[in-house]
């Protein structure tokens, strides 16, 4: 039997793995919520029409086509980060709520093909570590860090900074649409209306949590999905009142709030992270 942390752990670690990536190359994309919600929506109506493999290609391209224009917006226009990322998370809010109501009855009734959720465990785990390694190995993760740190000193050093953000927006945005796939295919095999619940803003959080380093932002994810697992026992079987449980649910958001608010402290972010920067 799977652990429940484990399983509430993995689409956070994987989300947080991704988003670890576009954060040090100074880019905070707040949009991996709506991402996730849309690649849930795409596994689970691919995976109804042609496999469950198709359906997580589907989650991944889909994710990454919503990240186009946070891309273009942030990295050719220079706006604001946090805002852009906002109007993604409304829009896939909006349009996977649309396109669900749209989907016929008998579609919805049905049950996808599943995946066992132990073989994303172990992908997960490799995507944090070969992360990790990239980052502090590699030539592109040394580009990465140091445009993080200030793109206009990467920029000068030669480095094609706007080229490397793209590409690791569009790697945070494949994480997000896998870890949607891990929601409606793996784990529940069924979508409904916002099922990510605010999962992208906790591996947001995880990532702070986590020091922007890999080893942490796995640590920070056992911690998180010990959290929501207990929350998630509480609530189902406690027979507590409805106002106690209430805030037992609430629990990982609020540590969330926490964290995104300094309580876990800012040491490691990058210098540059968040701050608009334009190559026009």
């Amino acid at each position: 039997m799977v652990s429940p942390v484990l399983t509430s752990a993995t689409p956070l670690i994987l989300a947080a793995a991704g988003e670890l990536v576009v954060e040090r190359a100074g880019i905070v994309n707040i949009g991996i919520e709506g991402m996730m919600l849309s690649g849930a929506l795409a596994a689970w109506f691919v995976d109804l029409w042609k496999g469950p493999m198709a359906g997580v290609a589907a989650a991944m391209l889909l994710a990454m086509l919503l990240a186009v224009p946070f891309a273009i917006a942030a990295l050719i226009f220079a706006a604001d980060q946090i805002v852009t990322g906002t109007g993604i998370n409304l829009l896939a809010l909006g349009v996977t709520g649309m396109a669900y109501k749209l989907t016929p009855a008998d579609w919805q009734a049905r049950t996808p093909l599943a995946i066992d959720p132990r073989r994303l465990m172990v992908v997960t785990l490799l995507i944090v570590v070969a992360a990790g390694w990239m980052l502090r190995f590699t030539r592109l993760g040394l580009s990465l860090t140091a445009i993080g740190e200030s793109p206009q000193a990467a920029r000068a050093a030669g480095i094609a900074v706007q080229r490397h953000r793209f590409l690791a927006i569009m790697f945070g945005a494949a994480c997000a649409g896998l870890a949607g796939s891990y929601l409606s295919i793996m784990f529940n095999q069924s979508f409904t209306e916002n099922m990510t619940d605010g999962i992208g803003f906790l591996a947001l959080a995880m990532v702070i949590f986590g020091r922007w380093r890999a080893t942490g932002i796995l640590l920070a994810g056992l911690f998180f999905g010990l959290v929501h697992a207990v929350a998630n026992h509480v609530e189902t079987r406690s027979g507590l009142p409805p106002a106690v449980l209430r805030l037992f649910a609430a629990l990982p958001y609020l540590i969330s709030l926490a964290a995104l608010a300094g309580v876990a402290g800012k040491s490691g972010a990058p210098a540059a992270l968040g701050k608009a920067f334009s190559s026009r």
